[in-house]
């Protein structure tokens, strides 16, 4: 395992080699790992498990459970990231985290999958965001770590295809483990065990000195989850874009099981395999545009105009879902939705590293700030859709044609960034 020591200024950071398609390939590997580890629970097994041990209540015993694990992802993931930015270790400021971080949360889903009642699924969930957080915290912090700026843009796009991949790659798995609550959970965590211990391995980490770093008061734990937004204009408009356009797939995530069985009147036994499908389209619509937009955006020089387009086409698919009256039509709004999908992330996240208040010494901890809108609506969406399910009789179609609505807020709150084209 090799580490490079860091430069004595953040000017260095600006002055990277390029990287190769072998470190690009392990990178997105390891990180479609993460997702495929903690999103196939939010897709299927999670709700299904739900189900099973409280039939009558699964509803709101499914939002209690994502709803307080997004909260403990909310804290971990910044708190996380802080805490990579100061590790001395002699293996990296990354590498202790992506191993860590893995193996916990392959633990707490064991947790899960074995579980006897709500309360064991609600801590098993609560644990597992806190270690995938510190997993996904280290590994967006190795895009400004390693990727100079001119290639941003491509890497973004290559990673922008990681989440679709790893949600249609643990929905295809459960489809063929369906008659086991334990491999549902535990054969897609070990998929990502395998992809971040090799990303680990072979990563040449930042290492910090030991010495370099003082220690923390409690003004600077709290700016750990705090990013003056005056100061720092772009970021915050960033972030609140992301938080509006995640707010809007969250409610499609979390209730498109609900969806299918209530709405569209089909089988809980057939529900995996109507998931992937729906996945799989839109995975399909993400790749065929993601690594092409993202590698535009680097030969253009504009980010903007991409995340515009993405936010009002992924809100067209949401509509699209909402008005479905079968399950072709949800096919074809999930293929809309990958489109938008595709073309906001490819260029999302290059377009937050350009704004990041300092991409050397606060990287993790920034983005685990800027990750917060990822996890931030997984805690909304269940508190919410709730009580839009009971204002309209249960009427699904008020709920994605609400969540598309919010998507396309996510196009109109890029607009103030100034520092990025």
């Amino acid at each position: 395992m090799h580490s490079q020591e860091q430069p004595a200024s953040s000017a260095a950071v600006e002055h990277k080699a390029r990287v190769g398609w072998g470190f690009i390939t392990l990178h997105a590997l390891a990180y479609t790992g993460t997702w495929l580890a903690l999103l196939t629970p939010v897709l299927v097994t999670i709700a299904l498990k739900v189900r099973h041990l409280a039939p009558d209540s699964a509803a709101s015993s499914l939002s209690l459970v994502l709803g307080l694990g997004a909260f403990f992802a909310l804290l971990g993931n910044p708190l996380f990231g802080r805490m990579s930015d100061r590790t001395t270790s002699r293996f990296g400021m990354r590498r202790p985290w992506l191993i860590g971080g893995v193996i916990c949360g392959a633990l707490a889903l064991l947790l899960i999958a074995t579980a006897d009642s709500i309360p064991m699924v609600l801590l098993g969930w609560c644990l597992a965001q806190l270690a995938f957080n510190a997993v996904l915290a280290a590994i967006i912090a190795v895009l400004p770590d390693q990727v100079p700026a001119e290639q941003r843009g491509t890497v973004a796009g290559v990673m922008g295809v990681c989440l679709p991949l790893g949600q249609v790659t643990g929905t295809f798995l459960v489809q063929y483990v369906a008659t086991s609550t334990l491999l549902m959970f535990m054969v897609p965590a070990s998929i990502g065990v395998v992809l971040i211990l090799v990303f680990a391995l072979f990563l040449k980490d930042r290492r910090l000195a030991p010495g370099t770093v003082t220690s923390l008061g409690w003004r600077d734990l709290l700016a750990i989850y705090w990013v003056n937004p005056r100061q720092h204009p772009d970021f915050a408009w960033t972030w609140l874009s992301r938080l509006l356009l995640v707010l809007g797939t969250a409610f499609l995530n979390t209730y498109q099981p609900f969806y299918l069985i209530d709405k569209l009147g089909h089988d809980p036994a057939r529900i995996p395999t109507l998931i992937f499908q729906g996945i799989l389209v839109q995975t399909v619509a993400i790749i065929a545009v993601s690594i092409l937009g993202g590698r535009l955006s680097d030969a253009i020089g504009r980010r903007k105009v991409f995340v515009v387009i993405g936010g009002a086409v992924y809100a067209l698919g949401l509509w699209v879902i909402a008005a479905a009256p079968d399950y072709p039509t949800f096919l074809l709004g999930m293929t809309i939705t990958g489109i938008g999908h595709g073309i906001y992330f490819a260029v999302d996240l290059a377009l937050v590293t350009d704004v990041l208040p300092n991409r050397w010494r606060d990287a993790a901890k920034d983005l685990g700030i800027f990750n917060v809108a990822n996890a931030l609506p997984q805690a909304i969406a269940p508190a919410v859709a709730p009580v839009i399910l009971s204002l309209t009789g249960g009427n699904y179609t008020w709920l994605f044609a609400i969540a598309g609505s919010i998507a396309l807020l996510a196009s109109v709150t890029i607009l103030p960034v100034r520092s990025v084209r």
